[in-house]
C-alpha cells in the first residue's frame, strides 16, 4: 500500500510548512509519496506550489527528480493543460469535491468517505472521526493520502 503525505504532512497538518519544496523532499526521504498542489501561470511560464495561491516556484527539473513519488493535484486549468500537453510520465489529476477522479496513471482518487477499490487512493480518512488508524492498514486499496501517514507505518 502506498502512503501519501498530504502536502508533505506526515504527523498532522502543518499549515506553515505544507507544500514547501523542502518539506516535500523531507517526506519523500522518509519513504512516503506526497500529494502536492500545483498551479501554472501561463503568462509568467512558472509552476508554483500552493493550495489557495501560488506560493513557491518549482521547476520541471525539480518535479522530475521526484516523479515516482508525486501525486500532482492541478489547482487551476492552466496547470492541468500544462501537464496534459507539455509533460509525460507524471501522475496528475484535477478535482474539487467529486466522489472520484481518475489520475493520469489511472488510479482512482477517492473523496473522503466514498467507496473504494483495489485501484483507489483513499483520501483524508481522518475526516471520519470514527476512523481507527490501525484498521486502515488492512484496507484493500492502492494507497492512503493523509496528513497522518506517519501513524500507518
Amino acid at each position: 500500500m502506498r502512503l501519501i503525505a498530504h502536502r508533505g504532512n506526515v504527523e498532522g497538518p502543518n499549515l506553515l510548512e505544507e507544500n514547501k519544496p523542502e518539506y516535500i523532499e523531507k517526506a519523500i526521504l522518509k519513504g512516503y509519496d506526497v500529494e502536492i498542489d500545483i498551479r501554472y501561470d501561463r503568462f509568467e511560464n512558472n509552476l508554483y506550489l500552493g493550495h489557495d495561491e501560488s506560493q513557491y516556484i518549482v521547476t520541471l527539473h525539480w518535479l522530475k527528480k521526484y516523479i515516482e513519488n508525486l501525486w500532482i493535484h492541478c489547482k487551476n486549468i492552466d496547470a492541468l493543460y500544462y501537464f496534459v500537453n507539455e509533460t509525460n510520465g507524471y501522475n496528475y489529476f484535477w478535482h474539487q469535491e467529486d466522489d472520484f477522479t481518475l489520475t493520469s496513471k489511472t488510479y482512482i482518487w477517492t473523496y473522503p468517505g466514498k467507496e473504494y477499490t483495489k485501484k483507489s487512493v483513499i483520501v483524508m480518512p481522518e475526516s471520519n472521526s470514527n476512523i481507527d488508524f490501525n484498521l486502515l492498514k488492512m484496507y484493500n486499496c492502492f494507497g492512503i493520502c493523509s496528513d497522518y501517514v506517519g501513524m500507518l507505518l
